[in-house]
C-alpha cells in the first residue's frame, strides 16, 4: 500500500473546536504523521487537498441494511405500525435483494461522509450464511467498515406485545395465533455456524449479535444470545426502550422491572453491549449502563419520525455512558445522512422541558459523538485525526456553498452541511470515493437493479400489504393505549 500525502488542507482538531493547516501522511492504513504545511515526503503519492477540510469519517452507530430497498415505505407510522407492516416492507427478499439493499445502504453512507456502520439486518425466518455473506460482500465492494449483527428473536411481534393478540378481533386473532418465529435452537444454531465460518474480518467487517427487542425474546433465548456472543467475542446491540409502549410492555412482562434492568439480570449488559434508541430509559437504567461500561446509539431522526420521543442524551453523558449517533434504517428514518443525524441530535437536545443552554448539545460535542462516540460502540479506536489512528478520512469541499464563507468548522458541520460537500472519502488509507464518485460499485447499475427489485417485491408482497394495512388500526389502538397507561413520572428525566 503506497504512502499518500494529503497537502494543503485544513484538518479538524481532535476536540472539533478548531482547524489548522497540516499535511497528512497516510501509511499502511493509518495516519503516520501530521506535518507542517509545505513538508515534502519522499516516495509518497501527493494528493492536492487545497480548499478541503479533512474530518474523521463519521460513524453510524445504528442502521439497518435491509432498509435500503424500503426507503419511503410509510408515512404516519409509529414504531408499532412499522413493526406491524414489516411483513410486506421487508418480505419476499431473494439473495440478490439482500446484496442490493445492503449496497444501497453502504453507498449512501459513504457518499454522505460515513466510513463505518453498525448494521442490524433482518432475514426471515432466520439468519443465513449466504445472506450474511451477500451483505458483507456489498459493504466490502463499497469499501466501508461494518458490524453486521442480525436481528434475532424467538417471539413474533404479536406474541411479544402483552395483550395484543387478545385485543384483536377475528379473523386477525386466529391468523396471528398461528404465526410463530423460527425455533430458538434453529436460529442460535445458524448464528453459531455463521460465527464459526465468518471470513470477512480482513475486510473490516465484523459479525455481531442483536437480540432485536428484549420483549421479542424469551429469557432463555436472550441468555443464549449472550452466551453465543461471549463464546465468539462478538459485540451486541438491541433496541431497548425505544418507544413508550415497549417500556409499558416491559413493566407488564417483567413485573415492574425496566427492559434494561431485566436484560442486566440475564447477563446481557456489559462493555460489549449498546442500546439503540433508549428514549424511555430511566435514571437507574443510565446509571446501570455507565456502571457496566455499555453505550447508547442516539438516533434522533427515527425517534422523531416514529413519534417515539426524545432520548435523554445529556443525562446519559452526565452519567458517564458512552453515546454515539446513528441514522437508523432507511425504512424508519429514510436516509443514511449522518450530517442530518448530528443536526437533529443537537436540535432535539434543546427541546427537553426546562433545559437550559448548558444542557444542550454543542456542535463540537455533537461531532465528537458522531465520530469518537460511535467508534467506541463499534469497538473501533479513534474517530480523530491523530498519529496512529485509522486513516478513515472525509474531505469536504470548502468551495461548496455550505462552506462559503468558512466561519466555524464544527458549527457548519452540524448546522449547514448536508453531505453535498463530501468530495473524497478514504477508508483504511484507501480511496473509496473520489470526486464524489463511488469507486467500488457502478451506481447507475445499482439504481437500475434496485428499481427492478422494488417493482418485483411490490407484486410479491401485495397480499401481505393488504393484510397488514387491515390489522394496523387495531395494533395502533392497543399499543397507544398501553403507552398512555405507563409513565416514568416518579423517575422523570429532566435536564439539570
Amino acid at each position: 500500500m503506497p504512502k499518500i500525502l494529503l497537502t494543503g488542507a485544513r484538518v479538524l482538531a481532535p476536540d472539533a473546536l478548531s482547524t489548522s493547516f497540516q499535511e497528512v501522511l497516510v501509511e499502511d492504513g493509518r495516519i503516520a504523521a501530521l506535518l507542517p504545511p509545505g513538508t515534502k515526503v519522499e516516495s509518497a503519492q501527493t494528493h492536492d487537498a487545497s480548499h478541503r477540510l479533512i474530518i474523521p469519517g463519521l460513524v453510524n452507530g445504528h442502521s439497518h441494511g435491509h432498509g435500503g430497498l424500503a426507503k419511503g415505505s410509510g408515512d404516519k407510522w409509529d414504531l408499532a405500525l412499522l413493526l406491524a407492516h414489516a411483513p410486506w416492507v421487508t418480505g419476499g427478499r431473494l439473495l440478490q435483494d439482500k446484496y442490493l439493499s445492503s449496497a444501497l445502504n453502504a453507498v449512501e453512507n459513504l457518499k454522505k461522509g460515513c466510513t463505518a456502520v453498525y448494521d442490524l439486518p433482518s432475514e426471515i425466518p432466520l439468519p443465513t450464511a449466504e445472506g450474511l455473506d451477500a451483505m458483507a460482500e456489498a459493504y466490502a465492494a463499497v469499501g466501508i467498515r461494518a458490524v453486521l449483527a442480525p436481528m434475532l428473536g424467538d417471539l413474533t411481534f404479536f406474541q411479544a406485545t402483552p395483550g395484543l393478540i387478545e385485543s384483536l378481533p377475528e379473523p386477525f386473532r386466529s391468523k396471528v395465533e398461528a404465526m410463530s418465529a423460527a425455533p430458538a435452537a434453529q436460529t442460535l444454531g445458524a448464528m453459531d455456524a455463521i460465527a464459526r465460518g465468518w471470513s470477512h474480518g480482513s475486510r473490516n467487517i465484523r459479525f455481531g449479535v442483536a437480540p432485536t427487542i428484549p420483549l421479542h425474546g424469551t429469557d432463555d433465548f436472550l441468555k443464549a444470545c449472550r452466551a453465543l456472543a461471549a463464546e465468539h467475542g462478538l459485540p451486541m446491540q438491541s433496541h431497548v426502550a425505544e418507544s413508550r409502549y415497549q417500556a409499558a410492555g416491559g413493566a407488564i412482562r417483567y413485573e415492574g422491572a425496566t427492559l434494561l434492568g431485566h436484560m442486566d439480570k440475564l447477563g446481557l449488559v456489559g462493555p460489549w453491549f449498546s442500546v439503540a434508541h433508549g428514549v424511555w430509559l430511566t435514571e437507574e437504567d443510565l446509571a446501570l449502563l455507565a456502571e457496566r461500561g455499555a453505550g447508547i446509539s442516539h438516533n434522533p431522526g427515527a425517534n422523531m419520525r416514529l413519534a417515539s420521543g426524545i432520548a435523554p442524551v445529556r443525562k446519559a453523558i452526565a452519567a458517564g455512558v458512552t453515546v454515539g449517533i446513528g441514522t437508523d434504517g432507511s425504512s424508519s428514518s429514510d436516509n443514511q445522512n449522518m450530517f442530518e443525524a448530528m443536526r437533529l441530535a443537537a436540535f432535539a437536545s434543546r427541546l427537553w422541558e426546562d433545559a437550559e443552554d448548558d444542557d444542550w448539545l454543542g456542535t463540537a460535542e455533537t461531532v465528537r459523538l458522531a465520530t469518537q462516540g460511535s467508534s467506541r460502540l463499534m469497538g473501533l479506536s479513534g474517530g480523530t485525526i491523530e498519529v496512529g489512528q485509522n486513516a478513515d478520512l472525509v474531505l469536504l469541499d470548502l468551495t461548496h456553498v455550505n462552506w462559503a464563507p468558512l466561519n466555524d468548522a464544527a458549527n457548519q458541520m452540524v448546522w449547514t452541511e448536508d453531505g453535498s460537500a463530501v468530495a473524497d472519502v478514504m477508508v483504511a488509507g484507501q480511496w473509496k470515493l473520489r470526486d464524489r464518485k463511488v469507486l467500488g460499485i457502478d451506481e447507475a447499475k445499482l439504481a437500475a437493479a434496485a428499481n427492478e427489485a422494488a417493482e418485483r417485491l411490490r407484486g410479491v408482497n401485495a397480499e401481505a400489504r393488504k393484510w397488514c394495512e387491515a390489522v394496523a388500526p387495531h395494533v395502533a389502538c392497543h399499543c397507544r393505549a398501553m403507552a398512555k397507561g405507563w409513565t416514568r413520572s416518579k423517575r422523570l428525566l429532566k435536564a439539570e
